[in-house]
């Protein structure tokens, strides 16, 4: 860097007389699009994290949660996909808020977050199946409510298979970079599946009632910011790289 340094500074005093070799005009456009690149995902990586955070305050409020059980199914939709947000951006390098963790103790806290997603996800699917019978209605009847029941056995699903990974000796068969490969390309799917039914969510009724005009298009670019994210985050950071080794 100091060679860099230097030589930049010759040209600005003799210029015409020196002239930049091609290796050396390569290596400082790779490292200038480096430092693009690490910073717009660390810009990202911000923004997903206020989207979701502010999402989920945005809409607990408009449901006034405890008010009555219809209502207090909304405000859970949005913490689980908080919730599995903050466990996928655990593994970020660029904007995971427990850096300074290690990998196994990241892995820890990405497990945990992904229990309280999929207990949300649980506890919102019961409230619904309980409104449903006390109103006598048909169960599964919306778009909605298929992708998120869907959703939640997808969730179910992942946290079990997390289990391989945290003891790698339960599946001493399966290399542990299979599992990991595995482990992240369901993760996505599974992530995708819960944006899908917020999304679906928005266009119910209740929601389309109480949140209207461009608000409502605000609410709905939520999810969609926070997914490019974390496909991003999934397929470049771990995806790709596996793809590009022999």
């Amino acid at each position: 860097m100091l060679g860099f340094v230097v030589y930049y500074t010759a040209l600005r005093i003799l210029p015409g007389r020196l002239q930049p070799p091609a290796w050396l005009t390569m290596a400082l456009s790779v490292e200038t699009e480096s430092h693009i690149y690490r910073a717009l995902r660390t810009a990202s990586g911000a923004a997903a994290h206020l989207v979701a955070l502010g999402f989920t305050i945005f809409v607990a409020v408009l449901a006034r949660p405890g008010s009555t059980l219809l209502l207090s199914v909304p405000s859970l939709s949005p913490q689980f996909s908080f919730l599995m947000t903050e466990a996928l951006l655990v593994f970020s390098p660029e904007s995971s808020l427990l850096r300074s963790l290690s990998r196994k103790g990241r892995a820890r806290c990405h497990w945990v977050l992904q229990l309280l997603a999929l207990l949300c996800a649980l506890l919102g699917l019961g409230l619904v199946i309980l409104h449903k019978e006390q109103l006598g209605k048909a169960h599964l009847a919306t778009w909605h409510g298929r992708a998120g029941l869907l959703a939640v056995l997808w969730a179910g699903l992942q946290c079990s298979g997390g289990v391989g990974l945290l003891y790698p000796k339960l599946l001493p068969r399966w290399p542990l970079a299979k599992l990991k490969l595995y482990h992240a390309t369901s993760g996505l799917v599974g992530y995708l599946l819960g944006s899908a039914s917020l999304l679906l969510g928005m266009c119910s009724l209740w929601f389309t009632a109480t949140v209207t005009g461009g608000v409502w298009y605000l609410a709905v670019l939520c999810p969609v910011i926070t997914s490019l994210v974390i496909m991003n985050q999934v397929s470049n950071a771990y995806l790709y790289r596996k793809r590009i080794q022999p």
